[in-house]
């Protein structure tokens, strides 16, 4: 029985109670939270971490009037819990459920949709600026991370911000976490500022004996105040904010309720810009998130009692792939070889590569463009830089991609995780992009792997490879079927895995065990189709398609990807262009953003399980 949760429905419910009743609300809510992600999984410890700041936000603020922003968006489950979605939030991330992220369809407390980092006080500032034209008087609130702020966007956005002559107040909370511990200089400033309590004790101790000289104390005191430039700038706490324009309040403990709302009032009450900087622990009131903080970012279901998963996670995963085949590459004294992350050191499984070679690894933060053109630099020193970015976070980096790599063939290795459907993150992570914005750059390959060893194979070809390369893979695990058909990698070639007549299929990637599947059953029916594995994606092998378009009736393509632009449509192009009668129908996802669910849920959503590939294989048969 929660004595005060079960009473909250809406934020108006949580204005009425006291202090103390917040405290109890807040404990309630930890141990709700804990026994949801148990069961369903999910982002847990940065939810932790945000159950007194997102009390304190609703018991100020007037949502959804007041704009509460919240950047990444992953930490908002206490938030969906106290706008009437307590009971919903036990589907969260599930198929056709609540998602993890905030979504205007679900609710209109959630005012703008964060699944990437470093956005909110780019989006808030138009909030801002709506409610000038508009003549309101709402308030407009980001609430941003720490990790979230070494991406330049929202610099770019607080360059803005300060030149406001409106209340615009940014909550900085500081749990020295992205997904993995924080990196870089901005992080080490942080720091200062969280232990900078002395410099402050000592000012004030100052000027309460200067004060008390006869006749001269409270003047000198006077002129040291009106002292601003040098000294100020270096010792201060929140001087960079200051600089930027910002009323610096903090730090804050983030999981004192009084506090908070006594700061976020004396915010509301000062018409300019205001950044309070709240420290908070990521995994607070759980003790195995508070350890492991990582782990518990993005959880599968657990035991409360130990924190261990209830199914054994897969040890054997494409992202262990490039991470070990990395370190065996450097082991053998490939000494040009070096790593990149941005933030995601464990989801990208170069944790283990930057504990054995740390001076080969870096980790940039959450900056994925500063990543590639960093990258551009070491592969024009003669640096064999591989840049491992989730497929959706690569996408922030299209122009660096293009102008810093792609335009001076810089042999740059993407190393593509989680492309295609990744499940649960839903439409923010789906990585069903990526062939379609890389084939069209000049100089760029891309080639997709069909299992665990090609993606070795391919993973050294590419170290080989003098010109910008890209490496799609998906998420999970690593599958070895198929791995009897191995022939070696050469550039721009297709593999055959096996002859047949009027019907050909191409699959890519890890969809060619689909194809597979589908030749299968398609030989059931006595139809012996000819099955390829595309393995190059750009550059498409044009001799082999050549000469099956002149040998079969159909031509169907298979990929995890968004059909427009994508593999299909340039082997369509390619048909066409020779001009022989051949169809070509191309199996991807449709204009369409995708859902969260299971990944099996939305491979059959999209039409790619081996049944709906065979029913559309088989209309065009019996035509």
């Amino acid at each position: 029985m929660n004595e005060i949760l079960d009473g909250i429905s809406s934020p108006s419910d949580i204005k009425a109670l006291e202090i103390d009743q917040l405290n109890i609300l807040a404990k309630e809510l930890r141990e709700y939270l804990i026994k949801v992600v148990s069961n369903t999984g999910g982002h847990l410890s940065s939810n932790l971490g945000v159950v007194e700041l997102t009390l304190a936000l609703h018991y100020c603020f007037n949502s959804p009037y007041d704009k509460l922003i919240w950047d990444v968006g992953h930490q908002t489950y206490i938030h969906k819990m106290i706008t009437g979605r307590k009971e919903e939030i036990k589907t969260v991330r599930k198929f056709q459920g609540l998602s993890g992220f905030p979504k205007r369809a679900e609710s209109e407390h959630d005012i703008f949709e964060t699944g990437h980092s470093s956005t909110s006080i780019s989006a808030a500032l138009g909030f801002a600026k709506a409610r000038e034209l508009l003549n309101e008087n709402n308030y407009v609130v980001p609430i941003i991370g720490d990790g979230s702020m070494t991406g330049g966007m929202a610099f770019e956005a607080l360059n803005n911000a300060g030149r406001l002559d409106s209340n615009f107040i940014v909550i900085l909370n500081d749990n020295q976490m992205s997904i993995s511990r924080n990196v870089g200089g901005l992080s080490s400033y942080l720091d200062t500022i969280r232990t900078g309590t002395v410099y402050k004790e000592m000012k004030e101790e100052v000027e309460k004996a200067l004060t008390k000289i006869p006749r001269i104390g409270k003047e000198v005191v006077k002129v040291i105040r009106d002292v601003k430039s040098g000294i100020k700038q270096l010792v201060i706490p929140g001087m960079l904010f200051e600089e930027l324009g910002f009323t610096y309040l903090g730090p804050i403990d983030g999981h004192n309720i009084s506090a908070l709302i006594k700061t976020l009032n004396q915010a509301k009450r000062l018409n300019e810009p205001v950044l309070i900087h709240v420290n908070t622990i990521k995994g607070k009131g759980y003790k195995p998130a508070e350890l492991n903080p990582t782990k518990y970012h993005g959880t599968k279901p657990f035991y409360i009692k130990n924190g261990r998963p209830k199914n054994l996670p897969c040890s054997d995963t494409y992202s262990k792939v490039l991470g070990d085949t990395l370190i065996d590459i450097a082991d053998n004294k490939k000494k040009g070889i070096v790593a990149i992350s941005a933030a995601m050191p464990e989801g990208t499984g170069l944790d283990k590569f930057a504990r054995k070679y740390p001076d080969k690894f870096i980790d940039v933060g959450i900056a994925e463009q500063h990543a590639v053109t960093y990258a551009a630099g070491l592969a024009a020193s003669g640096i064999k830089p591989v840049v491992a970015l989730y497929s959706s976070f690569l996408q922030r980096a299209y122009d660096q991609i293009i102008h810093d790599v792609c335009m001076q063939r810089l042999p740059v290795i993407f190393a593509i995780d989680r492309a295609g459907l990744v499940g649960e993150d839903g439409e923010t992570h789906q990585g069903i992009f990526d062939i379609s914005f890389l084939s069209h750059m000049p100089n760029m390959t891309v080639i997709a792997p069909k299992n665990k060893s090609e993606l070795q194979s391919m993973i050294k070809f590419a170290v080989d490879y003098e010109a910008p390369i890209a490496i799609r893979y998906p998420k999970g695990k690593a599958s070895n079927e198929l791995k009897e058909y191995n022939e070696e990698i050469t550039y721009g070639k297709s593999e055959i895995i096996k002859r047949g007549s009027k019907i050909a299929i191409i699959g890519v990637g890890t969809l060619t065990q689909t194809a597979y599947n589908v030749s299968a059953m398609l030989e059931e029916n006595d139809i012996m189709c000819t099955l390829i594995n595309a393995r190059f994606v750009k550059p498409i092998d044009k001799e082999l398609i050549e000469e099956i378009a002149n040998n079969h009736d159909y031509i169907f393509t298979i990929e995890e990807n968004v059909v427009s632009g994508g593999y299909g449509n340039n082997v369509v192009k390619f048909v066409s262009d020779t001009q022989v009668n051949t169809k070509v129908v191309c199996i991807g996802i449709e204009d369409d953003f995708i859902q969260h669910g299971k990944r099996d849920e939305l491979i059959k959503l999209c039409k790619l399980d081996e049944e709906s590939i065979y029913n559309r294989i088989m209309t065009y048969v019996n035509k």
